[in-house]
């Protein structure tokens, strides 16, 4: 049944934070003025023309939006099947669809008189895009990365570190994502008053799920009107990876009432469904709370939460967007995942065959395009949400490939 017949899509999430029983606001008592405040800024800038306008200008200015669309036409081929049109997030500035975001979440800072700017990284792409937009706005900005994470995206370190960011490693834990948000949640409760914390994903406590789905919305509304201008008509499948779920919320959004749109997220099979060896919440995964929000998580029979793996620094993550958990309930996103193996392969075959070295978060869901694509007869079209591209993965492909640069 489509979401559509139950609750709009525009009308969730509810005051509460709440996408049906997922979502919400689970944090300390000092983070509740902080978040309160950060609606009542949000809501009001959304509706104001003068913040719309200028985080329009600064997405075509800065970001260079719109992104192009482009018929993959070798992979086409190739599978024999559907066509294959990537929405190219990988063209913007930065290297993903994470400038969006951090633009929009910039500007709402300076509007509340914020000059220190925290945030979290994984794959390094959301603390570049942050870094940026504080260079270019004269803020202050401090990004925290897992140990582990800094080491397989060296380049995006560095690339932070160009543009002013301090960059803090945090080495509790896996040393991964999810450490890196519990220290810039430490960060924001100690330093709420001045700091504003650009949260990267759909994820974390109310407003952000609806903040960072809206800033991407762009995505989704882009792709409507240049597949429209192109085949005239809407794609039979929309295809995007899911670590938090931003990208994939972002392009999803606009489709969620045409029924006959099919949407797909794929999450990280890492070594496959193995405890400790993926990332694919709903392939395993069970309701529980973690950094702010109810959803979808790994977690074992007491409560603790599984140690994951991706091959992709920004798919290793245990929890999923609320939002995402409320649309598979529904019956309206279906989610799927890709392996390790899969992923690297699928690198490397877009790479020789398009020209495009797509991110391998991006990658995830590129596998399961070109499966869908073999599945599906010639008069089908499918489009992959290319949401970053692979500079910055290279050193680690060419790591696993025996390949010594």
């Amino acid at each position: 049944m489509s979401v559509a017949s139950k609750t709009a899509p525009t009308q969730l999430p509810d005051a509460a934070g709440h996408f049906g029983p997922y979502g919400g606001v689970y944090v300390p008592e000092t983070l509740m003025t902080a978040l309160s405040d950060l609606t009542a800024a949000y809501t009001a800038a959304s509706k104001d023309p003068a913040f719309i306008s200028e985080l329009r200008h600064h997405l075509k200015e800065f970001a260079g939006r719109p992104t192009e669309l482009y018929f993959a036409g070798r992979l086409t081929e190739h599978c024999g099947g559907a066509k294959i049109y990537f929405k190219r997030e990988d063209l913007l500035h930065t290297g993903a669809h994470k400038i969006n975001n951090a633009l929009g979440q910039a500007i709402l800072a300076q509007r509340m008189g914020k000059k220190r700017i925290i945030a979290e990284t994984g794959a390094g792409q959301h603390g570049v895009a942050t870094a940026a937009v504080c260079a270019k706005f004269g803020l202050d900005c401090t990004v925290y990365m897992g140990a582990v994470d800094m080491e397989r995206q060296a380049l995006n370190v560095f690339r932070m570190r160009l543009m002013g960011a301090k960059v803090v490693p945090v080495e509790a834990g896996q040393k991964t994502l999810k450490d890196a948000v519990n220290e810039a949640m430490r960060d924001w409760v100690t330093n709420v008053r001045s700091t504003h914390y650009i949260l990267g994903s759909a994820l974390g406590a109310h407003p952000y799920p609806m903040m960072v789905r809206d800033f991407h919305r762009v995505i989704g509304q882009e792709l409507k009107e240049q597949i429209l201008a192109r085949e005239k008509r809407l794609p039979d499948e929309i295809i995007a990876c899911v670590g938090g779920g931003s990208n994939a919320i972002g392009v999803f959004f606009d489709f969620l009432n045409d029924p006959a749109v099919k949407l797909i997220g794929v999450e990280a099979g890492g070594h496959g469904i193995k405890r400790g060896e993926h990332a694919a919440r709903f392939e395993g995964g069970k309701l529980g709370v973690l950094q702010g929000s109810k959803t979808y998580i790994l977690q074992n029979p007491d409560g603790q939460i599984e140690l994951t793996h991706s091959v992709s620094a920004g798919l290793d993550y245990a929890a999923i967007g609320p939002e995402h958990a409320y649309y598979r309930d529904q019956g309206r996103i279906d989610y799927a995942y890709a392996t390790d193996d899969e992923v690297m392969d699928a690198f490397q075959l877009c790479s020789r065959m398009e020209g495009i070295i797509p991110a391998l978060e991006s990658t995830h869901a590129l596998v399961h395009g070109l499966k869908r694509a073999k599945a599906l007869g010639k008069d089908k079209m499918i489009v992959v949400n290319l949401s970053g591209r692979g500079d910055k993965d290279v050193n680690q492909v060419a790591k696993i490939l025996g390949v010594k640069l």
